[in-house]
C-alpha cells in the first residue's frame, strides 16, 4: 500500500476507516499532544532552560525536582497512550540474555569485578531506525533525549516538548563545523549520562536514516566516541497490509494510511548492555561495527553498505525524477 493502484477491497477498507477511525484517532492524538504541551508549559513556568548559546542549544532536561518527574512520567504515559490511539494496542517487549563476543564478555566481567555492587552506567541507548514511531516507543520506554533538526525547536507544541526531552539540535544544511560541534555535544551528553545518574539519557539512531526494517545500515561513530557502554534495542513492525516503516512515501500520506489501519504491531528486543573492550575504546569504528553486527545477528537483520545518498537516489527514481545530480550533491544527514 502507498504506491500504485489499490485493489477494490483495500479501497473499501480505506473508505470505512476514513469515516470511522481517522477522525477519532486524529482528535484523540491532538488532545494527547495538547495535554502534554500544557503539562510541559506549566512545569517550565518561571524556569530558565539549560543553555549553550555558542552551539544554539537549550533544553529543560537538566531541570530537577518534582517538575522534571512530572514531565518524565507524564511523557512516558502519554506517549504510550498515543501509540495505543494509533493502533499499537499491544507491544511485544523482550529482554534477551545472550552470550556477547569473547572480548566484550571478558570486559564486562572485569567491570563486574571492579564494581561488584553497581555495574557501570549506560552512556546511550542505541536503536535501529525504522519510523518516526520509534521515537514514541522510546519516549514511553525510557524518555531519553534525541538528535533533532533545529527547526523542530520552533514548531508549535512539539518545540517545547522537544526541549523537555533534552533534544540536541542540528542544522542539516549547515557547514561541517556545525556538525563537528553537534558531535561534540552528543559525546559530552553521552559521557554525562555515563557518569551522572541524574543526567538525561541519550537515544541515538546510528544509521542516520530510516530503513524498511529488514536491513541495518552502516553505523556512524558519534554514539561511540565517548567509549561508554551502550544498550542496543531492535525495533520491528510486523504487518500484513501497510508497513509502519517510513520508507518510500510522503510523511502525510504515511500518517494517513497508518491511521486507516485498524491494528498495528510493534516488537522491541532489548539486548544486554554492551561494555566495550579496550580495543573498541581505542577504535570507535570497531566499537560501532561490533555493536552493529550484534544487532544484525540478534534481530535477523541484513547488513547493507548503502547510505543516505543511495537512498535519496532510490526515492528520486521512485518519484520518476531522472535528474539525479542535484540529489547526489545534497549534504549527508
Amino acid at each position: 500500500m502507498g504506491r500504485g493502484e489499490l485493489p477494490m477491497v483495500e479501497k473499501v477498507l480505506l473508505g470505512i476507516a476514513v469515516v470511522t477511525l481517522v477522525p477519532i484517532r486524529f482528535v484523540l492524538a491532538l488532545i494527547i499532544l495538547v495535554v502534554y504541551y500544557i503539562i510541559c508549559r506549566l512545569c517550565t513556568l518561571f524556569s530558565a532552560p539549560n543553555r549553550d548559546e555558542e552551539e544554539d542549544q537549550e533544553d529543560f532536561a537538566h531541570m530537577g525536582g518534582w517538575r522534571r518527574e512530572v514531565i518524565v512520567w507524564c511523557g512516558r504515559f502519554l506517549s504510550r497512550m498515543l501509540l495505543f490511539v494509533i493502533g499499537f494496542y499491544w507491544i511485544s517487549v523482550s529482554y534477551r540474555d545472550i552470550d556477547l563476543p569473547d572480548q566484550n564478555k571478558s570486559s564486562s566481567q572485569n567491570e563486574g569485578k571492579d564494581q561488584p555492587e553497581e555495574p557501570e552506567r549506560l552512556g546511550a541507548i542505541i536503536s535501529n531506525h525504522v519510523s518516526y514511531l520509534d521515537i514514541l516507543y522510546h519516549m514511553s520506554a525510557s524518555f531519553p533525549s534525541f538528535v533533532a533538526k533545529r527547526s523542530v525547536a520552533k514548531l508549535p507544541l512539539v518545540g517545547l516538548i522537544s526541549k523537555c526531552l533534552g533534544c540536541v539540535y542540528v542544522q542539516r544544511e549547515s557547514k561541517s563545523s556545525d556538525f563537528k560541534g553537534v558531535s561534540g555535544i552528543v559525546t559530552e551528553r553521552v559521557k554525562e549520562a555515563h557518569e551522572n545518574s541524574s543526567a538525561p539519557m541519550m537515544m541515538l539512531f546510528p544509521e542516520g536514516t530510516t530503513t524498511n526494517g529488514d536491513f541495518l545500515l552502516p553505523f556512524k561513530t558519534g554514539a561511540f566516541l565517548a567509549t561508554a557502554p551502550v544498550r542496543p534495542v531492535i525495533l520491528r513492525y510486523p504487518y500484513k497490509r501497510f508497513s509502519p516503516a517510513w520508507d518510500s512515501i510522503s510523511g502525510a500520506l504515511h500518517v494517513f494510511y497508518l491511521f486507516c489501519q485498524f491494528i498495528n504491531h510493534m516488537e522491541a528486543i532489548w539486548l544486554p548492555v554492551y561494555y566495550p573492550s579496550q580495543e573498541e575504546k581505542d577504535d570507535p569504528k570497531l566499537y560501532a561495527s561490533n555493536v552493529r553486527r550484534l544487532m544484525a545477528r540478534e534481530g535477523n537483520l541484513t547488513m547493507s553498505d548503502i547510505g543516505l545518498a543511495e537512498k535519496r537516489i532510490y526515492h528520486t527514481a521512485l518519484n520518476g525524477n531522472i535528474s539525479l545530480p542535484s540529489v547526489l550533491h545534497q549534504k549527508d544527514d
